[in-house]
């Protein structure tokens, strides 16, 4: 996976970015040995995701998290994905259109995401953060708060650090670089977001932390 991911992949100036948008439903569903659906309805349920909610799925690759995400918020709910591959976003917006499912999704990076301010409930960043150099990391946090809503919540899922990394999916993205949990609750709470959860998601390898932004809970 590793020679394959330098093949397809670049480093961009907002991080790693990556190519291989057909290949990669197929290896996403090697890697979790067939428990990608299983694991997406973790994510959507560590979001708490409600009908009529709005969503963006930020670095939303093929989006299957985003698809997910929308059936659970229902088909009234806005969800949009966002990517800085052409490739994701293209099999992205194919799989959207064969489940009849109406999302935005756009060539976009997270440094400097195409919204306006307070317009989404939850933000989701899923395996996206260990891409981005810190620096990067710091402007993406601050653009997910800006975009959301008061009493909002943003769901950072990740590897975590060195000392976590033993697992095969950690061991594939380890030259891609690794994201401390207690950095990531850092990273949220500069951000201006309250961290209310996180632990592992179902493998030592994978951490989770929730931010709310101030205003009426959901």
């Amino acid at each position: 996976m590793t020679e394959v991911a330098n093949r397809h992949s670049h480093h961009g100036a907002g991080g790693v970015i990556l190519h291989f948008g057909r290949v990669y439903d197929l290896l996403v569903w090697v890697l979790l040995r067939g428990r990608e659906e299983e694991f997406r309805e973790r994510i959507i349920d560590l979001a708490r995701l409600k009908p009529g909610e709005s969503v963006l799925d930020v670095g939303c690759g093929t989006g299957t998290l985003a698809i997910a995400a929308k059936r659970r918020v229902g088909p009234t709910a806005a969800v949009a994905g966002i990517d800085a591959s052409p490739g994701m976003i293209a099999q992205a917006s194919r799989k959207a259109r064969k489940a009849g499912l109406d999302i935005v999704f756009k060539i976009e990076s997270v440094e400097a995401l195409p919204f306006p301010d307070a317009q989404f409930d939850v933000v989701l960043s899923t395996l996206m953060l260990h891409h981005l150099p810190p620096k990067l990391r710091e402007r993406g946090i601050r653009e997910m708060r800006r975009v959301l809503k008061a009493g909002g919540r943003v769901l950072v899922v990740d590897f975590g650090g060195i000392e976590q990394q033993r697992g095969l999916l950690a061991n594939i993205h380890r030259r891609h670089g690794h994201v401390n949990p207690s950095e990531v609750i850092a990273l949220l709470s500069a951000a201006g977001l309250s961290v209310v959860e996180r632990g592992p998601v179902g493998t030592k390898d994978l951490h989770f932390a929730m931010g709310t932004a101030a205003g009426c809970e959901k």
